[in-house]
């Protein structure tokens, strides 16, 4: 979330941008806001980069663009504050952004879920399961196991004493299966889940 001053630096950045077409500099920006030390400009155009509201450039002069906002808004969702899913609690707008490709890594992969085996884990039928590509995962972990090559399945990843694995459904409905290492391979570890209600 920008401060008040850093909202008003980047709305100074863009007005100077738009009239000018080159970016301000550090001088002009401490100027346009009001203060008198470029050291402080500097720290606050430093914390616009870091909050994604601007590029820098190195090694060149006025060396400060703008980040695409239509292309911003493809990959990341305003992040407008917290809310209660227990006791109300107040309400607080933010300007922090949502950062889809935080979660969207070029690792990574989805897999809509179907059935009803992960219910207790807050996994539903239709959901999309946000999956980290790799070939190990911790003992707990919900992992996208593949039985004989053949078969992948969603669950919870055990492994036993006597070197089996334990794949566990989060549903008491449901047996675990248990399988001879050999048989099994980790295919990912999941990271999220997006549902649509819409």
């Amino acid at each position: 979330m920008l401060t008040p001053t850093q909202d008003r630096t980047l709305s100074f950045i863009r007005r100077y941008l738009k009239r000018r077409g080159y970016a301000p500099s550090l001088i002009e920006i401490a100027e346009g806001i009001g203060i008198t030390s470029k050291g402080t400009a500097h720290r606050h155009v430093q914390a616009l980069a870091e909050a994604g509201a601007i590029r820098l450039i190195t090694g060149r002069k006025r060396g400060i663009e703008l980040v695409d906002e239509e292309a911003l808004s493809k990959t990341s969702l305003p992040l407008l504050g917290r809310i209660a899913a227990g006791q109300p609690i107040e309400a607080i707008a933010g300007q922090d952004r949502l950062e889809l490709n935080d979660l969207f890594g070029p690792n990574r992969y989805a897999l809509q879920v179907k059935g009803d085996s992960m219910i207790d884990a807050g996994i539903l039928d239709g959901d999309l399961a946000v999956i980290e590509r790799c070939d190990t995962a911790d003992d707990g972990a919900i992992v996208v196991a593949l039985i004989d090559d053949e078969e992948a399945t969603l669950k919870r990843l055990r492994r036993l004493k006597s070197g089996r694995i334990k794949l566990i459904a989060e549903n008491p409905g449901i047996p675990p299966m248990i399988y001879a290492a050999k048989r099994v391979r980790i295919q990912g570890v999941l990271v999220c889940q997006l549902r649509r209600y819409k």
